[in-house]
């Protein structure tokens, strides 16, 4: 069975699951069917704690049962947020969403890396995983700019609404994709012979505690991707600060995506003439740098250091994911995976405690210093912590 045709299978159910134009104009559909800024913390919290409570479950439950499976119902999920938001005007409806959001969320993120190395592997070509990682997260960032600009597009023209449907029909098509995926093989416990949930997490920690140099560059993993993270979430304040027209939003978006492609893509080139090491302190270095620039240069200087982070940001998710990936065994590739994704959400949530209080009182540029200081002592920990641990 050729199980290589997964591959491009992926890559229709990410860019699909990206094509969502209702995201350009989210905070305004639900302002205007009532929620309130509070309203909409309030549901960031629960789709964070549902994130914490079922990431490893989830990851568990795809190598004892089946990755397809959790996959097909993550799409599921994704479809039936978007229909009950067409419906939603009260805060319990956007609670439920949200809900839907975080359960889906942990369905695929161990899910579908999972299935794609066993897809490789099963005709020998692991060896590819970081290069279609980053064309994964490539088809990612270019459905997502197309969704923005022209999500922005058909709200100003046609209302809201239409967005939703539109998304709900790409949702759609992401599930139609998911459900022609093949099962790829991989070691499971049968029935009879089913493994305790504990036993997985503690075969999971005591590898993490085994392997350092692994341990290492899934945390490298973590800090730079939620130091981006704040960038996502943030930019258009920052942008708000410095004066620029909300007419150029739109492009910048699409520009801080795009800048990503090309680490993403050439990921696993770079790979072939340095070593992790050697790239996760450029990054590191380039973060610390990137970030100190944005605090002190309060002008457009600033997004231009938030374009270059973006540039550098790329090639992080596929080397981090491959060097995981690469020294774990099938029978807990999920697992494994949704503990890389529960460690980011709970970085980020501590280093959020930090952005906020110097956000508050040294506005947003004070939050960004912040993360600059941060980045700082991480790439100083690395610098020493990767050579006894023997990342290479």
């Amino acid at each position: 069975m050729n199980y290589m045709n997964n591959v491009w299978k992926l890559y229709a159910i990410r860019f699909f699951q990206s094509l969502i134009p209702a995201y350009v104009i989210e905070r305004l559909f639900w302002e205007a069917r009532g929620m309130s800024i509070q309203e909409v913390v309030y549901t960031e919290i629960i789709f964070a704690v549902t994130i914490i409570l079922l990431e490893i479950p989830t990851g568990v439950l795809a190598d004892k049962w089946s990755r397809k499976r959790l996959l097909v119902l993550g799409a599921v999920l994704a479809c039936s947020e978007f229909a009950i938001l067409l419906f939603a005007t009260e805060f319990w409806h956007f609670a439920a969403v949200v809900c839907l959001a975080g359960l889906g969320n942990t369905f695929v993120s161990g899910s579908e890396t999972a299935l794609l190395y066993d897809s490789l592997q099963a005709h020998g070509k692991e060896n590819r995983f970081e290069k279609v990682i980053g064309r994964l997260n490539a088809f990612d960032a270019v459905s997502a700019t197309l969704a923005a600009l022209g999500g922005s597009l058909l709200a100003h023209r046609f209302g809201y609404e239409l967005n939703y449907i539109l998304s709900l029909a790409s949702a759609a098509v992401a599930l139609l994709a998911a459900l022609t995926l093949q099962e790829p093989p991989f070691k499971k416990e049968d029935a009879e012979a089913a493994v305790p949930m504990s036993e997985y997490v503690r075969a999971s920690l005591l590898f993490f505690r085994h392997n350092p140099g692994v341990s290492l560059v899934v945390l490298t993993g973590m800090v730079t991707g939620s130091a981006i993270g704040f960038i996502d979430e943030f930019w258009q304040i920052y942008a708000e600060r410095l004066g620029v027209p909300v007419l150029y939003f739109g492009l910048l978006s699409a520009a801080f995506l795009f800048l990503r492609l090309p680490g993403n893509l050439l990921a696993h080139a770079l790979l072939r003439r340095f070593s992790y090491r050697a790239l996760f302190l450029c990054v590191s270095a380039v973060f610390t740098l990137g970030f100190f620039l944005i605090s002190i240069w309060q002008s457009y200087a600033g997004l231009a250091a938030i374009l270059v982070v973006f540039l550098f940001s790329g090639i992080v998710d596929p080397l981090a994911s491959g060097y995981l990936h690469h020294r774990i065994d099938s029978s807990m590739r999920a697992t494994m995976d949704s503990f890389q994704s529960l460690g980011l959400y709970g970085v980020h949530s501590l280093i959020g405690l930090g952005f906020g209080y110097y956000s508050s009182k040294l506005d947003i540029f004070g939050g960004f210093g912040f993360i600059a200081v941060l980045c700082g002592a991480f790439f100083a920990y690395f610098w020493f912590a990767s050579k006894a641990a023997a990342v290479r």
